[in-house]
């Protein structure tokens, strides 16, 4: 077999057999088959797609292209949640603590910045010393004695994937659904997760723009769990507008910490309980989404799980006096309030548009490798549906860099839309 007979065959949209597949992926790990043929590859899936058995292949080649944890021996049933990506997406901080304080054991491996979305890592790096490469048995051990892991990829976990992951990144093949698929059911099956919940973002700040595309990649994905013999649930979640309030690292952290002491926005806390409900349900700890729910609410309450998200960061080496303490995360050298130009009511605020400004700050990441600016990005002040007055706050900018400062102004100003008329919110779940 030679790699670029299997880019032929995929780019004249042709089935790949899953030897094909496997040889590939194994080549892409090894090194033997370099990053321009994976990139081909990439493109031509994008370009082609893939049919469902091929992308089960793909996903359970790439989980096997590294070390598969079994954790059957370290706890009764391990729980996974992952998100297809957003603008202010910064729900893991907030949920992970909350399900691990109901006596569930979550462990989690989770990706970097990837285009316009946020990743969580780089928001958790934003706490001093946090590590987020984890061996696999220093994963093991914490998830055995702490209960909550949230780390990188190890090298030995699904490392196709991480590869893959990178590339598609910088070579505009990230919306591929059958890459985003495989991806995300390689780790969750690679980690060793026995039941996972998939938070599907939809709209204009997600990958998947329609609310067809989500489910049929959620239903792909829930296929792929079944196949793998993993208890899999997906939520369709709407991703038009930033969830929350606040885009960008630190900022989003100490959202999230805001939520676990009871505060932060309204629609973010409300997300957080819907999918932290969902979590304990699969994971057995709740008879349904009602109690689970109530179980949720009370580990905000009693301050359970602002006291998980402490044990998370010291375990992994960050200092946890920034749970106590959100004023000492790095704040950026200018900050300027844009003020709405206009009274009315707010009909959209593309998200995707803010997530790409953030990016420009130096928030994301323009090219693999690129340093992120931890301080920077945005408060979103006004949602859909909010009425608003002329010269009343609409968001924040938080930049190091005034000329930059200035383009985001002008670029998240523009994903601002008006009305005259009264505009209802948009759900925040849709199945």
């Amino acid at each position: 077999m030679r790699a670029v007979d299997i880019i032929i065959k995929k780019r004249d949209k042709q089935e790949l057999t899953a030897e094909e597949i496997e040889f590939f992926v194994r080549g892409f790990t090894s090194g033997d088959i370099p990053d321009y043929q994976a990139s081909a590859f990439a493109m031509a899936v994008l370009l082609n797609g893939m049919t469902p058995f091929e992308t089960a292949d793909l996903t359970l080649a790439m989980a096997r292209s590294g070390q598969v944890l079994d954790l059957s021996n370290i706890v009764d049933i391990a729980v996974d949640k992952h998100s297809s990506g957003g603008v202010g997406d910064k729900t893991s901080i907030a949920v992970m603590p909350m399900v691990a304080a109901c006596g569930l054991p979550v462990g989690k491996m989770s990706g970097r910045g990837l285009g316009f979305s946020g990743g969580t890592l780089d928001k958790l790096e934003s706490i001093p010393g946090y590590r987020c490469d984890l061996t696999t048995d220093e994963f093991k051990k914490q998830l055995k004695e702490k209960g909550i892991v949230l780390t990188g990829q190890s090298l030995d976990l699904a490392p196709a994937d991480g590869k893959m992951y990178a590339l598609r990144d910088v070579t505009g093949t990230v919306t591929s659904m059958p890459l985003i698929a495989s991806s995300i059911m390689s780790k969750k099956i690679a980690a060793g997760a026995q039941a996972i919940v998939l938070d599907v973002k939809t709209g204009l700040g997600a990958f998947m723009q329609t609310l067809e595309e989500a489910r049929e990649l959620a239903d792909l994905m829930v296929d792929i769990g079944r196949l793998a013999g993993r208890k899999t649930v997906a939520l369709l979640s709407d991703m038009n507008q930033p969830l929350g309030a606040a885009v960008g690292n630190a900022l989003e952290v100490i959202e999230a910490i805001d939520a676990l002491r009871g505060g932060g926005p309204a629609d973010f806390r409300e997300h957080c309980l819907h999918v932290a409900a969902h979590v304990l349900l699969l994971g057995q700890r709740a008879k349904d989404l009602d109690e689970a729910r109530v179980m949720a609410e009370k580990s905000i309450d009693d301050g359970s799980a602002l006291e998980k998200l402490r044990v998370l960061v010291a375990a992994q080496g960050g200092d946890a006096s920034y749970v106590d303490d959100v004023s000492k995360f790095g704040r950026a050298k200018y900050t300027e309030e844009v003020k709405a130009p206009r009274s009315g009511f707010i009909s959209q605020v593309h998200a995707r548009s803010v997530g790409e400004a953030a990016v420009a700050l130096g928030a994301g990441r323009a090219k693999k490798g690129d340093p992120v600016d931890h301080a920077v990005g945005f408060i979103i002040h006004k949602k859909v549906g909010d009425e608003v007055r002329e010269g009343e706050p609409l968001f924040e900018v938080h930049a190091n860099d005034q000329a930059k400062l200035a383009k985001a102004r002008e670029a998240v100003s523009s994903a601002f839309r008006f009305s005259d008329e009264s505009v209802p919110p948009l759900p925040l779940f849709y199945g």
